[in-house]
């Protein structure tokens, strides 16, 4: 029998409530698997009956030591100094930043995808003034290697703008970009020491603190898109308090389309 690729994919998330995060599982649906070669299609409960908070401490260096997927997600909240008492509110859609999503690295340990990659550290001469390359006048980087290579308060409102105010989920959105308000405040500029300060303008962040959810209908997963750009890893996890979508890539912290 035919089946959609977006059912077989989805059937490596939940399995009732038993929630794990594989590489390349995708959303909250999967198949039951039968004595033959038989599938048949069932909506798998997305509801993981923990509070967004504890979804975060018990993946990031919880009681699973094997399990620690929002590892670096934590290790960046911890340094920006955000009280996870925000992730235990209600009515919020929570962006959650897989490992990779903060860095990926190649077999030699360089950091070669993700935030720190993205948005990499600016060199600076003895003066502090950012080193230009003499071509093309844009400042010299490298990546980053560690959370604390950033300012704490550009890394704070970073976060900041991955919480969204009210619910988004499957059923909320379609293939046309949904404006959310985050938490962070309008007019936030981003410091200068990595290029996150010199994007958008050179202000970094959005301006008015929204980011967009759309599905992706050209696609046979339906991921969710974030600002136009980045597909979900796996996304429409039913905390208690909120919705959790899951990203597996550098996420732009301002609209793109």
């Amino acid at each position: 029998m035919t089946l959609n690729i977006r059912t077989i994919v989805r059937t490596c998330l939940l399995a009732l409530t038993v929630v794990v995060l594989l590489p390349g599982c995708k959303k909250l649906f999967g198949l039951s698997r039968q004595e033959d070669y038989n599938y048949v299609p069932q909506t798998l409960d997305p509801h993981i009956n923990i509070s967004v908070r504890q979804f975060l401490e018990n993946r990031s260096y919880g009681a699973t030591p094997q399990d620690t997927v929002f590892k670096w997600m934590r290790l960046g909240l911890e340094y920006a100094g955000i009280d996870l008492a925000e992730y235990d509110k209600p009515d919020r859609t929570f962006i959650f930043l897989h490992n990779e999503a903060v860095r990926r690295l190649d077999a030699t340990g360089k950091v070669v995808g993700g935030i720190w990659f993205s948005y990499p550290i600016v060199q600076k001469d003895v003066n502090g003034n950012p080193v230009l390359d003499p071509v093309t006048g844009v400042p010299k980087t490298t990546p980053a290697t560690k959370w604390t290579d950033y300012d704490q308060t550009t890394v704070k409102n970073y976060f900041l703008y991955l919480i969204g105010q009210g619910k988004y989920n499957f059923e909320d959105l379609n293939n046309l970009n949904k404006d959310v308000q985050s938490l962070l405040p309008a007019g936030t500029v981003a410091t200068k020491e990595s290029m996150l300060g010199y994007v958008n303008a050179g202000k970094g962040f959005d301006q008015e603190g929204k980011f967009t959810l759309k599905i992706r209908s050209n696609s046979d997963l339906g991921p969710i898109v974030h600002n136009g750009t980045a597909d979900d890893r796996s996304a429409g996890y039913i905390a208690t308090n909120g919705i959790v979508h899951v990203y597996g890539v550098a996420l732009s912290p301002y609209r793109t389309e």
